[in-house]
Parts: C-alpha cells; structure tokens; sequence
C-alpha cells in the first residue's frame, strides 16, 4: 500500500502543481486521470524521487518514500512520459547496461534476468537491433523491460501510450495488465479507456487537486440513470449547451451526438444510455470549473 498524505508542490514561478494532495494506492494496478496540467508529472516525479515536495508524506508500507530516497530507488521502476536511449546501441546491450546500474554483478544471473525480460516484452527476437531503429511501442516495451529490473516493488509508468498506434497500444496494455499482482502499479495519463481497461482503483486529478478516488465501477454507479443521449444538427450545438449540461459531443453519421447529465428525462428527444468511465471524467472535470473537452 502506498500512502499519500497533504502532498504540496509549488514551482518557483508560482505555480501550485500539488495541493494537499491524499491518496491510498493499494497493490495492483492503479490508474490516475487528468488533463494535461493537472499535476500528475508531478507527482510521479516526486514519488519517483525525482524532485522534492514542499510538504506532506508518503509511505510504501513502512518505507518514507519522500526521506529514504536510496532505499526507494532499489525497489522502483519508473517509466516517465519521455526519456533517452542511445540509438546506435542495441537492446541487449543497454538492458545489459541497465543490469549492471541495478547491481546484477554475476554475468550468469545478468543474462538470465536480461533474457527473461526481452522475451516478457517481446522484444527478444529484436535484441540485437539499434534502438534508434525501433518503433514508438517497441520504446515503450523496452522501458518497461528496464523498469522490472530487480523485482520492483512501485511502478510507476507515465502517459506511456500517448502516440502509439492501435495495435502498439494494445501491445502495450496486454503487457502492463500483466505487471500488476502482488505490487504497485501507477498509470498516469490522460487516455480515459487505458484506465477502464487496467485498472480496478483511479482517481482524477486536476489544478493540483485530486476530485474523485475509488473503483471505475463505483463512479460509474453514481451516474447511473443519469445520462442522456440525443442526435442533433451542427448548428444547434451552442443552443443545446444553453439548454442542459452537456457532457460530450461527436459527430455521427453527420449529425453531433450530445450526451447530458440530468436527474431526469431532458426531453422526449433523449434516450437513457448507460454511464462509463469517460462520463465521470468529463463531469467530474466540468463540475470543477475545468474546460471540458467535447470529444
């Protein structure tokens, strides 16, 4: 269990990235949402020790995880949302590299935990190719291979399947639906589906706040008889959100079709439709004041 207790980070510009900021991160796969600018680069880089917070705690278990910095490096695996590989070396060698970093001194036990992870990320067959060769998921597969290094205890990967491709990305979700037993798990990102998919506890975060916390499946139940859907014209899409609270908006067979939040049937032109995972995202950030992005 990771605890997060009145986490705080203010940059020296003024901004507040992290306002008091509690969470409980049990073991298995976690999913943390917001739009871009919601602090949680932050947080993972602050729980990855990357930089320090301004107040609060967090502990994984017994270990203080903002203190004992050396002690959280030897049981973390972080994947942050951009990093560096040299191109001209190839994928046996810098896991090899890695390795080594990890403290992996005996060549026998270094080439079976190398091994081991190329074939888990599928990337064995390719260990011997450049880097620089590789494709934007082969990347990711690669920095989750290096992230396993010395059985880590915190994972921590963040907007790991922003750019990928449809089969890239679902490559790469299979391959991190299958890291989260007995240890914990942050996906960080802004991709509504990745979470729903993955994870069996979320929370939202945005301006530095987190706004909602629990199951996927909890959320939604709180919406449920509660969003509506309807098809309508182009141009009636500024009078519809004069008229009710518009969650969403997407172009159908050439008509945009809205879905709106109310406790009962907005008129007969609607019909009830079950609530999902992306509803409560959009309603949570609306109720905030947060630009909701109608998708």
């Amino acid at each position: 269990m990771l605890k997060i207790k009145n986490l705080s980070k203010t940059y020296p510009n003024g901004v507040q990235a992290l306002r008091f900021v509690d969470l409980e991160i049990p073991r298995g796969m976690f999913g943390l949402l917001g739009p871009n600018g919601a602090g949680k680069s932050t947080l993972m880089r602050t729980l990855a020790t990357l930089q320090e917070a301004d107040t609060g705690t967090a502990f994984l278990d017994d270990l203080d995880v903002l203190k004992d910095k050396e002690q959280v490096r030897r049981v973390l695996g972080y994947l942050p949302q951009e990093y560096g590989l040299y191109p001209r070396i190839t994928a046996l060698a810098m896991i090899d590299h890695f390795a080594v970093l990890k403290g992996y001194s005996s060549s026998r036990e270094r080439r079976e935990v190398v091994e081991s992870l190329l074939r888990m990320t599928n990337l064995w067959d390719e260990r011997k190719r450049h880097l620089g060769t590789f494709s934007g998921g082969m990347k990711q597969r690669f920095g989750i291979a290096q992230a396993l290094l010395g059985k880590p205890e915190l994972i921590i990967v963040d907007e790991p399947t922003a750019g990928l491709d449809p089969q890239e990305r679902r490559r790469f979700l299979n391959l991190l639906g299958t890291l989260g037993e007995g240890i914990v798990v942050i996906l960080s990102t802004h991709i509504v589906e990745d979470v729903r998919e993955l994870c069996g506890r979320f929370a939202i975060l945005d301006r530095g706040q987190v706004l909602e916390s629990g199951s996927p499946e909890g959320a939604i139940a709180k919406l449920s008889g509660r969003i509506w859907e309807t098809r309508i014209e182009r141009d009636e899409v500024a009078r519809a959100r004069g008229l009710w609270a518009v969650i969403s908006e997407r172009m159908i067979g050439g008509q945009m079709a809205i879905r709106v939040l109310a406790d009962a049937r907005p008129g007969e032109e609607f019909v009830a439709v079950e609530a999902d995972l992306e509803d409560v995202y959009l309603v949570t950030l609306g109720q905030t004041g947060a630009v909701v992005p109608q998708v």
